[in-house]
Order: C-alpha cells, then sequence, then structure tokens
C-alpha cells in the first residue's frame, strides 16, 4: 500500500503536481495531459500519472476527440489503467460531448447549413455507427424537437418515412431537415442517400412540410444536399 500510495500526486514535487497547478494558475495552464493525470489520480510503479496520461494520448496523435472514442477495454490496454480509471476517463470525454450539445441546442435557430452542422455534429458526428437525425423546424426556422429516426451499423441505417412525418404533424412542424453521419468519413451521398432524401422530399410536399436540408456529417465537415443544389 505504501508503495502505491508514492505514485499518487500528492507525493509528488509541488512542481509536477496538476491539483495545486490547477488552483495556483487554472484550468488553462494545465496541459490535456496534466487534465487526464487528474482524472487517473495516478500511475504505476514505474511510471507517473503524467507520463502514462502522455503515453495513452500519444496512441491517438494527441486528439480528444480520438480519446473520446476509446472504449472502456481499449483504455484498460495501457499498463497502469484499470477499470475505474478507465470509467474516469470515459465519463470525462461524455461530459465534454454532452457540453458540446448542451450549447449547440442553446443556438436553435437554423440560418444556414453550418448550424446545422454545429447543432447536429455534437450528437452523431463521432459515432462509431450510422445514425438518422430529424430536426423539426416551426416557421421561424427554431427547432422545436430533434429526433432519432433510426441507428444502423456502420454503413446504413433503415429509416420509415410514415414515422418521420408522424412526428412532423403532432408537433405542428413546418419544416424538417434531415441529418445523418458517415463513420467512414466519406462526404459522398450514396446512393440510398439520394434516393431517400427523394422520397421524403415527396412526401413532404403531399403534406405540406418542407424538407429543408440533408446534411452527411462527419467529425469536422459535411455535406449538404440543399447547398449543392440536390433537393
Amino acid at each position: 500500500m505504501e508503495e502505491n500510495n508514492s505514485f499518487s500526486i500528492k507525493n509528488w514535487n509541488e512542481d509536477d503536481r496538476p491539483r495545486e497547478k490547477m488552483l495556483l494558475k487554472g484550468r488553462v495552464a494545465l496541459s490535456d495531459a496534466e487534465l487526464v493525470a487528474i482524472l487517473i489520480g495516478s500511475g504505476s510503479r514505474n511510471e507517473s500519472a503524467v507520463s502514462l496520461s502522455q503515453r495513452i494520448l500519444a496512441s491517438v496523435d494527441n486528439n480528444l476527440s480520438e480519446l473520446g472514442r476509446l472504449s472502456i477495454a481499449a483504455l484498460m490496454e495501457f499498463k497502469g489503467i484499470g477499470e475505474a480509471k478507465a470509467i474516469s476517463i470515459a465519463a470525462a470525454t461524455e461530459l465534454g460531448r454532452r457540453r458540446r450539445t448542451g450549447e449547440a441546442l442553446e443556438r436553435k435557430k437554423i440560418t444556414s447549413s453550418n448550424s446545422v452542422f454545429e447543432f447536429i455534429q455534437p450528437i452523431i458526428g463521432e459515432l462509431p455507427h450510422e445514425e438518422f437525425w430529424i430536426l423539426y423546424l416551426n416557421n421561424s426556422n427554431k427547432v422545436i424537437r430533434n429526433v432519432q429516426l433510426s441507428k444502423g451499423g456502420i454503413t446504413g441505417t433503415v429509416v420509415d418515412v410514415r414515422l418521420a412525418f408522424k412526428e412532423a404533424l403532432q408537433i405542428g412542424a413546418v419544416g424538417i431537415i434531415l441529418a445523418h453521419n458517415h463513420p467512414s468519413g466519406t462526404l459522398k451521398p450514396s446512393q440510398a442517400d439520394i434516393q431517400l432524401t427523394k422520397k421524403l422530399k415527396i412526401a413532404g410536399d403531399s403534406l405540406d412540410i418542407k424538407v429543408l436540408d440533408h446534411l452527411i456529417i462527419t467529425e469536422k465537415a459535411y455535406f449538404s444536399f440543399a447547398d449543392e443544389n440536390m433537393l
């Protein structure tokens, strides 16, 4: 027990203590590795928490989004990371994702394809599987509700057109925006994407509910059917 305690943050030199550094200098003064070190609390017999955190971050090219994609099992593959520490890292990255989602929800008026991207990317942009969402808008282009219509595998989802417009009629939406992610990172719409967009647009026209756009979302970019004059 004493041997393990010697590697906790409390027993480091003061200059190496991330917690104390945060108290003295503020959150922004800490490196990503130091913040992760606070989460895990201690390293292993031969490695400090900061060094272990640096090694974990190096494995994802110091990309925090990629860190958030690591499963608990993948994190536990690092020597010095047990289940509790892996869960702490996963929980922190999930909180970060939810914070981004919350910030997006505060900007609910849709003014462009980019505003749609900012709204929906935190929700589906980093998922390892494909999801299809619909944003329901009122006549001021404000989002009334955003709904996951389907969830699929890596290559696609199945979308029920009737469910899409049932929700629109129930909440009084006058317009909808379609969005789904491509885990592969490609922004090129598939033939199935194009056909589904046409099918939903025809259904919307018959109900006087406009399909305003369809976005394909990846981690850092998007493709807009409206911007490309494909609606």
